[in-house]
This record gives structure tokens, sequence and C-alpha cells, in this order.
């Protein structure tokens, strides 16, 4: 039979490591729930985008041997900014692809007609700026920069966002996902990034959330009455 003081020992034990354990145990329970209680499309703001972004269908372009370029194309992609078709060649260099001018940068109005091809019709938009950096903890951090935030006239306070370089549609955030962010971030315990699940934080309380779950089995089996019952008569057993 284990002594009566290493039991109240690991008694103590469990009972201070659930409590320091206690509140991140009710954050991940809360944030799992909100997880598995919302629909993902919402939180990535689809029900403000249309179905299928409206698309124009060009011709008369010009050939990659007409452009002006210094060096080998590895990759091209046709976009359309302002109702225009643009080459956006080795992820670096915009070439309008009827005329063969560079393009360095879209302005605030191309962004705002390319944000309307993707947002509904019924959004109205009540401001626009440039974003040069954002911090660690900014709802656009992983986006390229530097692109234009288009903000619109919503009780969810939504916004776009363009790039600069190319003019591509980005992403739209809105208080449902900043939401989402802010629970991920307290479930994954990453308060940097928010996605690395390989953090000093969060493998520390995922080693003492194991230590108190097997406290709690061994306090269970060393006061269990049954356990008890059985010993005795196994000894009973064993003395005959």
């Amino acid at each position: 039979m284990v002594k009566r003081q290493t039991a109240i020992k690991i008694r103590k034990a469990h009972r201070y490591l659930g409590l320091f354990l206690g509140i991140q145990f009710l954050i991940w329970t809360i944030s799992g729930m909100y997880f598995s209680w919302t629909d993902i499309d919402e939180i990535h703001g689809d029900h403000f985008k249309k179905e299928i972004p409206e698309q124009t269908a060009f011709s008369d372009l010009l050939g990659t041997a007409q452009l002006k370029i210094e060096q080998p194309i590895q990759s091209l992609e046709l976009l359309e900014i302002a109702d225009n078709p643009y080459y956006w060649i080795n992820g670096t260099a915009l070439y309008n692809a009827r005329t063969g001018s560079k393009k360095n940068e879209v302005s605030e109005q191309e962004a705002q007609q390319v944000a309307n091809r993707f947002m509904l019709p019924e959004l109205k938009v009540v401001g626009i700026k440039r974003i040069d950096e954002v911090g660690n903890h900014h709802q656009y951090r992983s986006g390229p920069l530097p692109a234009y935030e288009i903000s619109y006239e919503t009780p969810q306070n939504l916004k776009a966002y363009v790039a600069l370089e190319n003019g591509t549609f980005q992403t739209v955030r809105h208080r449902q996902w900043r939401w989402f962010d802010f629970l991920w971030m307290t479930h994954t315990m990453d308060y940097q990034g928010r996605d690395d699940f390989n953090t000093f934080v969060l493998r520390a309380f995922s080693l003492l959330g194991l230590i108190t779950v097997l406290s709690g089995f061994t306090l269970w089996f060393i006061s269990s009455p049954t356990v008890r019952k059985i010993k005795k008569r196994d000894e009973r057993t064993c003395n005959k």
C-alpha cells in the first residue's frame, strides 16, 4: 500500500497542477467549441464575396517577345487590373499586355476596382489606405506588402486587401475572423505568429497536463475502496 504521506503529496501536486492548468484547459475547451461550431467559410468572409468574380476576356495581346525583358521568363500570369490586361512575369515585374509598358504599382482607384470584382456590389466603401508594414499581430500579417486596405461600411468592420505590386486581390478580414484568430492564438499558445505548434509553452503545458491526468489516475487507484478490498483479499490468499 502507498504510504499516507506519499498519498498526501500526490494529492497536493494534483490539486495545484489542476489550479495552475485549469485556466488554460478552459481556454482550450472554449476555443475548441468555437472552432467546431463555426462555419469556416464565414470565417474566411466568403459571404461578403461574389460566388464567381467578374472575369473579362481579352484579345490583341502582345507576345512575350515584344516585351522589353532582359531576364528569361520563368513564370507568367495574365492579370486584370481595372479592366486592363497585365502580364505578371517571374513574380516580380508587371507589364501592360497591350502596350508593353512596365507598371510599378497600382493606384488606389485601380485597387478599389479590383476589389469590386470580388466583393458584393451592395457593400459601400468608406475608406482606402496604403499600408507598408504590419506587426506580428496585424490581421494582414502574412500578405504581400505594400498593400491597400479597403474599408467597408458594415457592422463587422469589414476590410479587403489588394497588393500594390501586381493588383491581386488578397483577402478579407472581419470581426468574426478576428475572434477566430484570437482564439486560435490562445489554442496554439503561439503568441507571435499564431500557427506554430512546436512552441516551448505549448509543449510545457501539454506535458504538465499529462502529469495532472496521470496523478488523477494514481489518486483514484490509491484511494479506491474497491482496489483496497482486492489487495486485502490477495494478501489473505497469499498468507494461507
